[in-house]
């Protein structure tokens, strides 16, 4: 029997919006543009019914203000943001709060995709937790080489529409939790 997914947690810069184009007033980011696909694999995954949370450092309004114009910021069940939470990744209790915000008891962590662009901060703090860590290897501005083993990620894209076929495939194999 298969298991399925039973969350997607995902980065916001430079997983979905490319900070090369943010417009930033102070701290607050207040525009940008996507990443080409990042708004069709959110809306298919979201279709496919996957329940996604937000998992991404700095303020509040950024992520209105750069997801909410194209219909995406909605689309998510559950938000772990830094200015809110209180610290950023990879400290354990931004994943944690999207974790008990969707209901996910830590014999189901396994069964949880993290999805960023950052080794040090995405995919060493979905690691360290026993989520399946998924790097988008798509921005030129971080680093490509892992510096220790908690950095090293489950699986590697390099386009967001990239995820979509690789948690199927993921579910279709029984390589989740």
């Amino acid at each position: 029997m298969t298991k399925r997914i039973r969350a997607i947690f995902m980065d916001c810069g430079d997983t979905l919006i490319d900070e090369a184009t943010e417009v930033k007033q102070g701290e607050v980011s207040l525009r940008a543009e996507l990443i080409p696909g990042a708004a069709e694999s959110v809306r298919a995954l979201k279709a496919l019914g996957y329940p996604l949370a937000l998992v991404a450092d700095g303020p509040a309004a950024t992520f209105t203000n750069n997801l909410g114009p194209y219909g995406l910021y909605e689309l998510f069940d559950a938000y772990a943001i830094s200015e809110e939470v209180g610290v950023s990744k990879p400290d354990a209790r931004m994943f944690l709060r999207a974790l008990e915000a969707l209901g996910i008891a830590p014999d189901e962590y396994g069964q949880v995709a993290m999805v960023g662009n950052h080794l040090e901060r995405d995919i060493a703090g979905a690691n360290r937790l026993g989520l399946v860590s998924v790097w988008l290897n798509w921005s030129p501005r971080r680093s490509k080489i892992p510096a220790d083993a908690w950095e090293q990620p489950d699986y590697t894209i390099h386009t967001p529409w990239e995820l979509v076929a690789l948690l199927e495939r993921l579910e279709e194999e029984g390589l989740v939790g």
